[in-house]
């Protein structure tokens, strides 16, 4: 009966697995975009933290081996100096530059809000909700980031939206176009 039941078991789990994907949160609403970096973006994170954490542990037994602590106050300080560049700089500035990468974008259209996914500096996801209203676009094309929700920047990659409409509602390019498609039929029947 045992061996019955972990087979039964196991086809629930899978059936229950290909149903629903992973990322389906119907209390965000429907899911517009996906980013393909995110998994490269975790990775990139965590490798620079569990380095910066290996260092802070191997600093006093580098220290201890090879006698720097004896030499010159000035050598002491260059070498502390090269260690905490490496070990509180760069996840910091990692940080800085990703925190505003999308990796999941979900749309409510009875509401018209948006909840952006990201990952914190605790490399845990975080939920953003904005309205479609408070999405200001920059004006000089920033390196990370392509809209401001209020006042967070945020970076979408614009080729990754399954629907364009999505992109061109989220921009706000479908109500600010300058030449609407009625405006060019009024114009042709007054010629």
């Amino acid at each position: 009966g045992f061996i019955f039941q972990v087979a039964s078991f196991q086809g629930v789990a899978v059936r229950s697995l290909s149903t629903s994907s992973p990322h389906d949160h119907p209390e965000h609403g429907r899911l517009v975009y996906k980013g393909n970096l995110a998994k490269a973006v975790l990775g990139v994170k965590f490798f620079s933290y569990s380095t910066s954490i290996f260092n802070l542990f191997m600093m006093p037994y580098i220290m201890l081996k090879s006698g720097i602590g004896v030499e010159s106050l000035l050598v002491q300080g260059a070498f502390y100096g090269l260690i905490g560049i490496f070990t509180f700089v760069t996840p910091v500035t990692l940080h800085l530059l990703t925190k505003g990468y999308v990796i999941r974008l979900y749309y409510k259209d009875e509401v018209d809000t948006y909840t952006a996914i990201t990952y914190n500096a605790i490399l845990a996801e975080k939920a953003t909700v904005f309205h479609q209203k408070d999405v200001k676009i920059p004006d000089i094309s920033k390196m990370f980031t392509t809209f401001y929700a209020k006042t967070k920047s945020m970076l979408v990659n614009p080729t990754l939206f399954p629907n364009p409409q999505d992109y061109n509602h989220l921009m706000g390019y479908d109500k600010s176009s300058i030449f609407k498609f009625e405006d060019l039929e009024a114009v042709k029947e007054a010629d």
